[in-house]
């Protein structure tokens, strides 16, 4: 399993609030079979309304980390919004704060969405805005975010920071290794082995 202790890399700011996962991934890509292809329909609907969106500004593509509001991710509880984020190329989330499920999914894909104060959040984006190309590490084990001379706490719930930290976080990796576990435990229950 995978232990993800930080991630690095620049970012894009979306410092905007209330962000429902209705805008980060529209409601007609939810028919998709798989979520291959979903990172290029992240917030398609909003980019075509706006063409200055952070997604299309040239000088944010490539970036791993994403910068936004408070209560990001509310709305429904489509899994699909932070497919399409991942996909796209974030492998982390500074925010003011998250709706609950959209966070539960990020942990369950490995995408740490942490939070930083709103002071902290908007002197990161007026940095990353000056320099698009600066390195902003998210650090799970120190449980800061620095960029360049510029270093701020985050938070995040004790169980996904361990989850993330010890590779626990793979629920699919888990169930495939205790395969074992899992046969021996059912082969004990009743109602799973003696049917009439």
């Amino acid at each position: 399993m995978s232990e993800i202790k930080q991630v690095s890399g620049t970012c894009i700011p979306l410092i905007l609030d209330d962000i429902d996962t209705d805008r980060i991934i529209p409601a007609r890509f939810l028919r998709c079979v798989t979520f291959d292809g979903l990172g290029e329909h992240a917030f398609e609907d909003d980019r075509e309304q706006n063409p200055n969106h952070p997604f299309d500004n040239p000088k944010y593509q490539n970036s791993s980390v994403l910068l936004a509001g408070r209560n990001f991710g509310c709305g429904s509880s489509r899994e699909h919004a932070p497919q399409s984020l991942m996909r796209w190329g974030i492998k982390a989330i500074i925010a003011e704060s998250f709706a609950e499920i959209f966070f539960g999914n990020c942990t369950a894909l490995g995408v740490p969405a942490v939070t930083a104060s709103s002071t902290d959040v908007d002197e990161l984006g007026r940095r990353v805005e000056a320099d698009p190309q600066l390195e902003v590490k998210v650090d799970l084990v120190a449980k800061k975010v620095t960029a360049g001379d510029f270093s701020c706490d985050i938070d995040i719930l004790d169980s996904a920071r361990d989850a993330l930290l010890s590779g626990q976080w793979d629920f699919m990796t888990l169930l495939l290794e205790n395969q074992e576990f899992i046969k021996q435990t059912a082969e004990k229950i009743p109602y799973l082995n003696q049917f009439a």
